[in-house]
């Protein structure tokens, strides 16, 4: 492996060299909490709970009609600004903007509620709820914002919630993601439930809408299924209180899954995002048996395979770049892309313990297989010309491989099980052929000169 005390010289480890290390000895240049962040532009979305994508800040208003009162110095507030172009979100924030003798004496606490009532008074309608969102500053100084919280909440009659934007606590038991999670769920209340409602919970965009899991559902008598992010007013926001159970689709989730448990009694059943056919089959089938109904999911098995059997024909031998910043366990994909026939020759991701059952499997049919940290200081020196690839997946991927073809498949509309690896290789195949016919088109170019 390279020495990253050397100059100009990226830190990788191959597959097999990972999986000798092992869970219980990840090295410290593959750990966040062990060295300098390198700030890429391939990872300021994980860098930031809050920078792009869905950050705490927008998730925090997954609640239909809430507010977000965001309390943090200038440099932590910027990024917000971003999210005044899509749906609408810069229009449900205001600010309390710290002063340094607010952080040094902690005098902000006692503006909050009267911001708040401003911030409250001044919308032309009455929101639903109020979020705070604080920073790694009221980390640091240790504030009780669920007491601040209630005392706001009793000043205005109105439901008021703690956001976390700790980006120092995402190694923690309870990251930013993770706990906003159930946050956005916390206003819920018990009502009866119907024996026909699932909800769905992990993600704050809805499953693509001919996601198969949807008609599986609809195949075993369930009439509604719940969302959070189909929730388009407050009222349906709530009937979520009424599943018979949960469906987890993203580990983030499980906190919240614990909490509608014991709070609303409503148990869970947790499915992955995978990539691999016959595992999707098997995961169904579990499903199946622990509901005691049947779940034919084999036309929708026999579709995906013929996507990715069309392509893998077409591209065998095919070497691709999988980045973290897609819809995917980038470990578990590139297991799924290596069994059908593409030579993965890199992985942009930082492993988790739970990673290496793929890991393990990874080094046996792809042991030279490098695997590179977004979040080192010497991706600074990344050169592509010195690993090419013809494909790219995932948007930090794509941006280590600008030459090559490219998929950022980091779409806010979530794919999910068979319907996941259909699409997945249909705009594989769509990507490539466009590829092809733009270096055909400049061959020809370049000839007639």
């Amino acid at each position: 492996m390279p020495d990253v005390r050397q100059l100009g010289v990226p830190y990788f480890l191959t597959m097999e060299e990972l999986a000798a290390c092992g869970p219980e000895a990840i090295p410290a240049e593959l750990q966040t909490d062990t060295h300098l962040i390198y700030n890429s532009p391939a990872a300021l979305d994980f860098n930031s709970p809050g920078a792009q994508g869905f950050g705490v800040k927008r998730a925090g208003l997954s609640v239909p009609g809430s507010i977000m009162l965001l309390i943090a110095p200038g440099c932590c507030g910027r990024n917000t600004k971003a999210l005044q172009v899509p749906g609408g979100y810069g229009e449900r924030f205001a600010y309390l903007m710290l002063s340094e003798n607010d952080i040094v004496t902690g005098k902000h606490l006692r503006k909050i509620p009267a911001a708040a009532e401003a911030f409250v008074k001044s919308r032309e309608t009455v929101p639903t709820a109020l979020m705070i969102c604080i920073t790694c500053v009221d980390a640091l100084l240790g504030t009780d914002m669920e007491r601040v919280c209630r005392q706001v909440e009793a000043r205005l009659a109105l439901p008021v919630r703690p956001c976390y934007m700790y980006a120092l606590t995402r190694e923690s038991r309870l990251p930013p993601m993770t706990a906003i999670r159930q946050t956005v769920y916390s206003l819920l209340k018990p009502r009866k439930k119907r024996s026909s409602q699932v909800n769905l919970l992990g993600y704050f965009t809805p499953l693509a809408d001919d996601s198969e899991l949807y008609a599986l559902l609809q195949s075993i008598g369930v009439r509604h299924i719940g969302e959070l992010a189909r929730c388009h007013d407050f009222a349906s926001y709530e009937a979520l209180s009424a599943a018979n159970f949960n469906l987890v689709l993203d580990p983030e989730a499980r906190q919240a899954a614990s909490w509608f448990q014991q709070e609303l009694q409503i148990p869970a059943i947790e499915l992955k995002r995978l990539y691999e056919t016959d595992k999707i089959t098997r995961q169904y089938e579990g499903l199946a048996h622990v509901l005691g109904v049947r779940l034919d999911d084999s036309a929708y098995r026999e579709q995906a395979e013929a996507a990715r059997d069309a392509f893998v024909s077409r591209y065998r031998g095919l070497s691709v770049a999988v980045g973290s910043r897609l819809n995917a366990n980038p470990f578990e994909l590139a297991l799924a892309l290596l069994k059908a026939g593409v030579e993965v020759r890199e992985i942009f991701a930082v492993p988790s313990p739970t990673d290496f059952f793929y890991i393990r499997r990874l080094a046996s049919l792809a042991p030279r297989t490098r695997l590179y940290t977004n979040l080192s200081p010497s991706m600074l020196h990344y050169e592509e010309c010195e690993h090419p690839v013809e494909l790219a997946l995932g948007a930090d991927a794509c941006y280590y491989h600008p030459g090559a073809a490219q998929v950022p498949w980091n779409e806010e509309c979530q794919p999910f099980g068979h319907q996941g690896v259909r699409s997945l290789f249909h705009v594989m195949t769509e990507t490539m052929a466009a590829a092809e016919a733009a270096n055909t088109k400049g061959s020809r170019k370049e000839a007639t000169k």
